[in-house]
This record gives structure tokens, sequence and C-alpha cells, in this order.
């Protein structure tokens, strides 16, 4: 069954509180209540407005007769949705109702009056007792009393809760009436009082609750890549990254994050092509059963486990259609249910998504959804193969040396003269990802401070050979250039000492001499500085 998703007619958060003042007023008038303790007294505010609110929702959720299990949680869940709440049920044993709360209704006030989660009790309570004639909450986790979430459990079998702690509540004579946890204080309410608890406001759906990982690169493309992060992180909007496999789209995805206001949130990364299709949809949006035992069984999805923070799909082009139009339905309605739920659960989610083919391509041969693509193509950003970008290699080597180091806890390392005309002349088919696995080999295996050759398995690499087309004269173009930029740097770490550099790239220091001498490079500059 998939509940109907309809708002409350007249209750929002400000009608609530604009309700709960107006009866807090006439009960503390009254001289039978004057004297009573905070909890009793919220206790009978709460049980006043559970008549009314189980009312409305029922009307709304178009529930008759007494309810079921199943319908209790979907009517208070969906009461304290409402009011401003983020409830969820979850995993529960035979005979127990269990949901989780991850937003008070009462805001970040309600520390300083924990007092008002006797309310959530109470509402909770007063309503079992309607429908079962029995129940006991118990308050295990709350946002009041400084934990992250709300953990609470409605208990409606009797027997099996007497060793649980928490308030019971009894359906008597026409009347509500609930002992407090651990005390002797009875609280009793006569039904049909529930006046006054939703006349105020009109229906608004409630808002979206509105280091560090590097991207390294200095060439022309990596720098529209950086601007586009920058642009694109503060905001919402939907971001489409582009590339062959081992690029860095992930990293450019946590970037997008860490500079993002959900930064403190989990960033969640999911491959798409890993999960198979039978279980896609149970995987992103979880799934929950009822047992032939009467327990009750839920699983988060990735949705609801990135709740608040980022959710990166890797991998979007190896999503099915079916998976698609799931996926479409969250980015149009905010929301989303689990496989076999009744709950509607708003979305607060930051999507990422990611490819390696052409998703554009893929729309116009028919294994795209074009819906789709154009919710998720609001900022593509293209990361363009290392092959195209050989002026980022040298930086990328200097991080990932620098890690090895620290990952390892040994001495820092360089690239000695013929492992840089080799790393500076391949085109790297596995991108960033091969050259950081080639690295870390060369790595281990070096016996000194130089790495003297690294491990590329291409038959056409021959160092000693003149390359004479145009693609050969490219390469060894760029392998003059960081041949240049490796000068500069040892020059600078050395202060200008031609032996101490000389040494760290593994040549003589004639042959330094020689090589700054060709490209018109004063070692004693950097003496100066």
């Amino acid at each position: 069954m998939i509940m109907k998703n309809k708002l409350l007619s007249r209750l929002t958060p400000t009608s609530f509180l604009q309700a709960f003042v107006i009866q807090s007023m006439k009960l503390w008038r009254k001289k039978n209540l004057g004297q009573q303790s905070n909890d009793n007294y919220i206790q009978h505010l709460g049980l006043l407005a559970s008549s009314s609110l189980e009312k409305i929702v029922r009307e709304q959720l178009e529930y008759e007769n007494t309810l079921t299990f199943d319908q209790y949680a979907d009517v208070i869940i969906e009461i304290k949705n409402q009011i401003g709440g983020g409830f969820s049920r979850v995993s529960s044993d035979v005979g127990t109702i269990r949901v989780e709360n991850t937003r008070c209704p009462f805001g970040e006030m309600v520390k300083e009056t924990p007092e008002l989660c006797q309310m959530t009790s109470s509402v909770f309570g007063g309503i079992a007792a309607r429908n079962f004639g029995y129940a006991k909450v118990e308050l295990k986790k709350r946002i009041a009393t400084g934990d992250t979430y709300c953990d609470i459990s409605i208990h409606l079998d009797k027997e099996l809760s007497q060793a649980r702690s928490g308030d019971e509540y009894h359906n008597q004579e026409s009347s509500i009436i609930s002992k407090l946890n651990a005390t002797e204080t009875i609280v009793q309410v006569t039904e049909g009082i529930e006046k006054n608890w939703y006349h105020c406001g009109t229906t608004e759906s409630d808002p979206m609750q509105n280091s560090q990982n590097i991207v390294i690169g200095q060439s022309q493309a990596m720098q529209e890549v950086f601007d586009s992060i920058q642009i694109v992180a503060p905001t919402m909007v939907n971001v489409l990254i582009g590339g062959e496999t081992g690029v860095g789209k992930e990293i450019v995805a946590r970037t997008i994050h860490a500079e993002s206001g959900r930064n403190p949130e989990r960033f969640i990364a999911v491959n798409c092509a890993a999960i198979a299709e039978t279980l896609i949809e149970s995987a992103l949006f979880g799934h929950e059963k009822g047992a032939f035992t009467g327990a009750y069984n839920v699983h988060k999805g990735f949705f609801e486990r990135a709740c608040t923070g980022t959710l990166f799909l890797d991998e979007i082009d190896s999503l099915s259609l079916s998976g698609q139009a799931k996926l479409l339905r969250i980015l149009q309605e905010g929301e989303f249910e689990r496989v076999g739920g009744r709950q509607a659960i708003k979305a607060d989610v930051r999507i990422i998504v990611a490819a390696n083919q052409s998703i554009k391509d893929m729309v116009l041969a028919g294994d795209f959804r074009k819906d789709l693509f154009y919710r998720l193509n609001v900022v593509p950003i293209q990361i363009p193969p290392l092959r195209d970008r050989r002026e980022d290699i040298g930086a990328l080597i200097d991080f990932f040396l620098m890690q090895l180091s620290n990952k390892y806890q040994k001495p820092r390392k360089t690239l000695g003269e013929k492992a840089w005309h080799k790393v500076m002349i391949y085109d790297w088919p596995g991108n960033i990802r091969e050259l950081e696995s080639v690295l870390e080999h060369a790595f281990l295996f070096a016996q000194g401070a130089i790495i003297e050759d690294v491990s590329i398995d291409c038959a056409d690499l021959n160092l000693g050979h003149i390359y004479t087309g145009s693609l050969n004269m490219t390469k060894k173009k760029v392998a003059g250039e960081i041949e240049v930029k490796m000068l500069h740097d040892a020059l600078k770490r050395f202060s200008g000492n031609v032996s101490a550099t000389a040494k760290e790239i593994g040549m003589t220091p004639r042959a330094v001499h020689q090589k700054l001498k060709k490209h018109h490079i004063e070692a004693a500059t950097y003496r100066d500085k």
C-alpha cells in the first residue's frame, strides 16, 4: 500500500505552538492543576492534544475504525513531522513500534526545556491507549538531553513490556489514564475535550533544512574545474561530473561537499555499477517489512543515511531505465518511500552524480531518460584525462610521493631523470588512479631516496628514440618543461646548492650544470633568495 501524501489541512508548526500557548493559559487558570509539576502539567496537555491530532490525521489518511499497528505508526509520524519533526520508523521487536527522530519540532530551544519531551510521550501514548487499550512509551534517547537523535519505543503488549521503563497509558471507561515513569503520579483526561488544537494558520510545506580533499592541477582545464566548484558548492544545484575512469570524479564531488554548508554532515559515495539491478531500489531507498513473528524490520537506504549531507552516485550511466525513473521521482518530489513502506520520507540530501560515458550520447541512443538528464545536467563539470593536461603531472607526483612518505613512515623520495621521462611521455589510460598505483609500487621498491625507474607496461617506450611525429614532439616538449620544473624545485629546496640538487635528482653535478646552462637557469639567484 502506498500512503497518500496529503498535507494536514490546518496543522503547521506555528498553529500548533499557538494552540499550545492558548491551552497552557487555560489550564494554568484551573486551580486543580495550578500546583502540579511541569511533567504532570505537560502530560495533561499532550493527552488533551492527542485526540484532536489523531482525528485530523485520520481524515487526511482516510483511516477509519480502530487503527492497525502500521496505521498507528503512520499517524504518530505524520503528526510529529507536520509540526516540524524528522521522524521515521525503524526496526523493532514483537509488540513494539519504534521510531527515530533527527529534528526536534521545538527546535534547539528544547534543550532548555527538556520536559517538553513529555508532550511526545503523552501524544503517542494517548493515541495508542485509545486504539489498543494500553501503551508504555519509552524515551531511550532525546535530542533535548544532548543525544544526536531521539529513539522512542511504544510498547503495545502489556505483558512483554513489564521489564521496560516508561510512562504507561490505559483506556478506562472513556478516559485516558497515564502513570508517569517510576512515580505514583496519575493523570486522567476525559475523552471528548479536544478543541482549539488546529484552528490557526494556513497550509505550508516545511522548507528543507538548510578537511579536506584536494583537487590538484595548474592547467587551464583544471582551473575551469576549480572555478565551477567554487560556484556550485554553496548551492543545492544538481551537478553532473563527467570524465574517464580514474580522473578523480569522486575527489571533485568530495571537494564540492567540503566547500558547502553541508560539510559537517555525512558524504556517502555509491557506485551504482556495483549494485545488482534487482537490489538497486532497496539499496538506495531502504526497505521495511513485518515478519510472521510480529517483529518489524527496517533497512535504511543510502538516501536516508545521507540525510542532511551529500550523496554521490558514481557511474550513474550504469543505472537501468527503471532505476532512472525512481531517481527522477526523488529529484522532482523531494521525498521517497522505502520498499514495502507506508511513509513518505523527506529527501534532504545534496545529490551529485558522475558518469564515465557521455550521458548526452546515451540519451540519443535511448539508454538514458531525457527528463532525468535535464534534471542532473544543470551544472556539468567535465574533468579532462591526464594525457590532455600533462602540466599537472609534476604537481600530482609531488603530492603522491609526500602522501606515500607519510603513509609508510619513510623519508621523502623523488624521481630520477629516467623515471621523470617515462611518466611524462606515457599516456596514462588509467589516469590519476594509475599514476598513484605506479608511484606507490616505485616508492616501495626504490632502494634509496631516488626512484630511478617506474614500472610502466608499454612496449612502445624507447627513451633513446628521437621522436619525429607531432604527438611525439609534444611529448618531448612537455618532458623538457617538466625537466625545467624539476630543476627549479630542487634548487629552491636546496637554496641553489648544485651538488645537493644533483644528488636528489640522481645526476652528476657536471650534468646539472649543463642542463642549467641549456635552460638558462642561474643557480645563484636561489642562493640570493
